[in-house]
């Protein structure tokens, strides 16, 4: 017996599960949110030097368009006939007015001493222009997002410990309200490096926010709960754009996105989220457990069958869940054995690879040159057909063929588009968007996959490895776009190799499609070993078929 019986005697899924289901879909929708806010918040417009101080005599020379004089006069032009982003005249150039006039002669050019000028038709503000974050500062500006991720990956850390300490519930409830708080100070932030430090915090209590739902799902409803989860995620990137667009000022902008924590996660911890059975009872407090339950019960609309609860009944039906619990793993344990060092390796360079290219994919989407708003649609409905992808070609195709295709195949379309024209942008991006799609799918692949490559005693901690890794990859991929500032072809080779680095590693990883879940890590040597992996597969579906049967005739009886 274990939790989801328990859950069982209590009329099982209820009310209580749609509205925590329906909470966890609207976390993932803001957590989206905060990870590509920045593609709006730190939006680039278009830009050039503010003009030289003029002295009255330009009169002279201008004509009936005065700005449009000015800035021929003031800014050279790129080979695209645009004018330079950083670069102006040391001083007016007045015979480029002339119709008959070239600039083919090298003239003298400074950099922008006075500042930029920026196209505010499409970024009514952001950080760019409130801090300058262009030519020289230009790098800058993925930076923000490499704290941003930073904090994460040190929040979910720090609030993990925490949350085994104190509770789920409590660290949900301090999250929140510190997200709200310290969302108002970024959207008020008087300068840059004070911006720098509180999105790094952002980060961090954004990654304790955590509705232990998968928790309170019964097994057979888990997957359910993981697909709501993942698929929240591309409708907050949906979504995204649409609020962007509503709310112009990247204060405000900020601000919303960050207060709905305070307002929908903080109100309801207090009277609808239960804290973890499993952690109460492991933390001496068995009689909050049956509490928890009989509201649970109670909301469910089976009352009277929370009432029937006793500590002792609970009890003997987690028994074996806290047993299981109390034989923590170390991350050691995943380096031990050779087959499963092995495994380990392989799983993180996968996690690892989808971070990094699909955030290196979805957070470069201003180079295309189309509206950002409609990119970051389109960009995001492809992930919708990669997870179905995935999930049909891991029922009949197996893990390894999917994840191979998934992760070799948007590894492929990233290099290809290097050899791609500039003029064809339309060609470049519908590229990007089918490797985005299936990062996408991989990731959901992985989802799945990784829990079968470990035995029941290392599996949890085997995930957290990958979530680790998938982190990690998220937090480099803001760190190329800073280099490549200065080596621009490193951007699309780093981002297109790591991925098919990662689908020739999926060779040395085991299929699981219809085997049963590994118990021991003797089990999972014998399936790793090159000489005994066939056999090991006969030998599990040979078991696992035996145990559908003796099911079926205890069923009978």
């Amino acid at each position: 017996m274990g939790f989801s019986e328990l859950l069982d005697t209590i009329g099982g899924v209820g009310c209580y599960h749609v509205m925590q289901g329906v909470m966890t879909f609207i976390c993932g929708i803001l957590l989206a949110f905060q990870n590509f806010l920045q593609n709006f918040v730190a939006g680039v417009p278009e830009h050039y030097c503010q003009f030289l101080n003029q002295t009255g005599a330009e009169s002279l020379y201008l004509g009936g368009d005065r700005s449009g004089d000015l800035l021929k006069a003031s800014i050279p032009m790129d080979k695209g006939g645009k004018p330079e982003r950083c670069l102006r005249f040391t001083e007016p150039q007045w015979h480029l007015l002339n119709a008959n006039s070239t600039e083919e002669l090298k003239l003298d050019t400074e950099d922008c001493l006075d500042g930029w000028v920026y196209d505010k038709s499409i970024f009514l503000s952001s950080i760019v222009i409130e801090w300058d974050l262009v030519c020289g500062r230009k790098p800058l500006k993925p930076l923000i997002q490499t704290i941003f991720m930073g904090g994460q990956q040190v929040g979910s850390v720090f609030f993990g410990i925490l949350s085994d300490r104190f509770g789920r519930r409590t660290v949900l409830r301090w999250s929140s309200l510190l997200a709200t708080i310290i969302g108002t100070c970024v959207a008020f932030a008087p300068t840059f490096n004070s911006y720098a430090v509180l999105i790094f915090f952002i980060g961090a209590v954004i990654a304790g926010i955590n509705l232990s739902s998968l928790e309170w799902a019964p097994l057979k409803n888990r997957m359910i709960v993981h697909n709501g989860i993942t698929f929240s995620f591309s409708a907050g990137q949906i979504l995204l754009p649409g609020w962007a667009y509503l709310v112009r000022e990247w204060r405000w902008l900020q601000f919303s996105t960050l207060i709905s924590f305070g307002i929908i996660l903080f109100g309801t911890s207090w009277w609808f989220l239960q804290e973890s059975v499993c952690w109460l009872a492991t933390h001496n407090k068995l009689p909050l457990a049956v509490k928890s339950l009989q509201k649970v019960a109670w909301i469910n609309g089976h009352k009277e069958k929370g009432r029937k609860l006793t500590p002792e009944v609970v009890m003997s039906y987690i028994q074996e869940d806290l047993e299981a619990m109390k034989t923590s793993p170390f991350l050691t344990d995943l380096f031990r054995t050779p087959g499963i060092r092995l495994t380990t390796f392989c799983i993180m360079l996968e996690w690892f690879a989808c971070g990094f290219s699909f955030y290196g994919l979805g957070l470069d989407l201003q180079k295309f040159g189309f509206s950002i708003y409609w990119v970051q649609v389109i960009f995001a409905l492809v992930d919708f057909p990669g997870k179905l992808l995935a999930s049909i070609s891991m029922s009949y195709l197996g893990r390894r063929v999917t994840l191979f295709f998934l992760t070799f195949f948007p590894g492929l379309m990233i290099i290809i588009n290097i050899f791609i024209p500039q003029d064809m942008p339309v060609f470049q991006m519908i590229l990007s968007m089918l490797g985005k799609g299936a990062l996408g799918g991989a990731m959901s692949c992985l989802y799945l996959y990784t829990p079968e490559l470990y035995p029941t005693e290392i599996r949890q901690i085997g995930m957290s490895a990958g979530i680790f890794s998938i982190r990690f990859g998220s937090l480099l991929a803001p760190v190329v776009f800073i280099i490549s500032n200065y080596v621009s072809i490193l951007k699309p080779l780093l981002f297109g190799i790591v991925p098919i680095l990662s689908a020739i590693s999926v060779y040395f990883l085991t299929e699981t499609r219809g085997l049963p879940f590994l118990e021991t890590i003797q089990e999972t040597e014998n399936r790793s070993a090159p000489d005994t992996y066939q056999e090991s597969e006969k030998t599990s579906l040979r078991k696992w078929h035996l145990n559908l049967k003796e099911r079926k005739m205890v069923s009978e009886m």
